[in-house]
């Protein structure tokens, strides 16, 4: 046999993503979804504070409401994802979002908002968005195919970076002109919208139907855990994003202070020097499917943990006054790496698990890198105030970038591109 005869046929050519009716109308929809998502997440603690008077404590209950459905409920959503049509569970995810955000003006206009109210809206829809992003997660790959993975998800993420962005700015703009209660129409059309993208959706023929078999709910879950389990390259994955969504978690805790008492930054500046690190993500988002296609759709996950690692050393470097961009500088790099690691990994997840099979696999990735946010929120806190805050952010830096000893260290190095679907 000869060589040329040893080497796989070339695929045939695909149409562009931005001729897939399908992605687009999935892209749009989460587009405006994502933006609608970060207007309330400035809207929303404003909401108790001003209008509320909510206390310090009872603001922070609002962000554990906010993250603890992913530790109940992400293994329980995998389950429900593989069993049934997961278009038809987003839209309905999607309706109820809308409608307990849109319930908040209308019970402040009759002048019965409580901040229970406001617990119990943030926490159901909490539950929804776990549901929603396990589907969404799992979806993807019958939409398009498996060599466009990348340029799809990195599409997906430049929306959220997008969103980040523009998001904080939208909502103080709504909130100065009509108030923090009736900002939640815009968020609450926001996922209507993205329930009619995702109707006017149509089957693809190669996309996998619901599971047909029924297990009892542990057997289920172990079959998506076992898999992990068994995938040497997705366990160094799950341990490397667990790593650094932790210390990341435990950065953010202390970001603002350290700006604002060590730096003595405004909150203008302070506003810039984040908005910074968005534009790194969205640069870093357009340039991802190029950037894979250079340095190969597996080692880029390696690289874009390891390489940019060094940046990070200047955020408890920096300084007040112009000091401040050493912060921007490192904010930035870190936000570039996490789009391009994030847009890989979840492509190489997507590529390799089987499709009765997504739903569960993404909700053990979601339970366990997720559910270590709180503790990693708690430990930021504890360092600033037992350390002080430059020392803590030494820590948590170190912390981040030591997550790509996982990728360095794993099958990843000896793999230039993704396996065959």
């Amino acid at each position: 046999m000869t060589a040329q005869s040893t080497r796989p046929a070339a695929n045939p050519a695909r149409p562009s993503l931005w001729r897939s009716r399908n992605f687009l109308l999935l892209w749009s929809g989460q587009t405006v979804s994502e933006l609608g998502t970060r207007v309330s997440g400035v809207a929303v603690p404003l909401l108790a504070a001003d209008t509320l008077g909510a206390s310090v404590f009872q603001i922070s209950l609002l962000t554990f409401l906010a993250w603890l459905p992913y530790l109940i409920f992400s293994l329980p959503a995998g389950i429900l994802t593989d069993r049934v049509d997961q278009r038809r569970l987003m839209i309905a995810c999607d309706l109820g979002r809308a409608a307990l955000l849109l319930s908040l003006p209308v019970v402040a206009l009759v002048g019965h908002l409580t901040l229970v109210f406001l617990y119990v809206v943030v926490g159901l829809s909490g539950v929804l968005t776990v549901a929603f992003t396990v589907a969404y997660r799992s979806m993807l790959p019958g939409l398009v195919p498996a060599e466009q993975l990348v340029d799809g998800n990195a599409k997906l993420v430049t929306s959220q970076q997008f969103a980040e962005l523009a998001g904080p700015t939208l909502s103080g703009a709504l909130i100065a002109l009509v108030g923090a209660a009736r900002t939640f129409l815009t968020t609450g059309l926001s996922f209507a919208v993205s329930a009619v993208t995702l109707l006017r959706i149509r089957a693809t023929p190669d996309a996998a139907p619901p599971a047909a078999g029924r297990v009892t709910a542990r057997a289920a879950l172990g079959e998506g855990l076992g898999f992990v389990r068994r995938q040497p390259i997705l366990v160094k994955l799950l341990a490397c994003t667990t790593t650094s969504n932790f210390f990341v978690m435990a950065a953010s805790a202390i970001e603002v202070p350290f700006l604002r008492r060590e730096l003595h930054a405004s909150p203008l500046v302070i506003g810039l020097v984040f908005s910074t690190g968005a534009v790194g993500g969205l640069v870093a988002g357009a340039l991802a499917e190029r950037l894979s296609r250079r340095i190969g759709t597996a080692r880029i996950i390696w690289v874009a943990m390891a390489a940019p690692g060094p940046l990070y050393l200047l955020i408890p470097l920096a300084r007040p006054g112009w000091g401040v961009l050493l912060f921007a500088a490192g904010f930035a790099a870190f936000s570039a790496n996490a789009v391009l690691f994030n847009v890989a990994a979840m492509s190489y997840r997507q590529r390799i698990t089987p499709a009765p099979l997504l739903g569960r696999v993404n909700a053990a990735f979601l339970w366990i890198c997720y559910g270590v946010i709180p503790l990693g929120a708690l430990l930021g806190g504890t360092l600033g105030s037992q350390l002080g805050l430059r020392p803590a952010l030494w820590i948590c830096v170190l912390g981040m970038w030591s997550a790509a000893v996982f990728v360095v260290c794993s099958p990843l190095r000896r793999l230039r591109d993704f396996p065959p679907a």
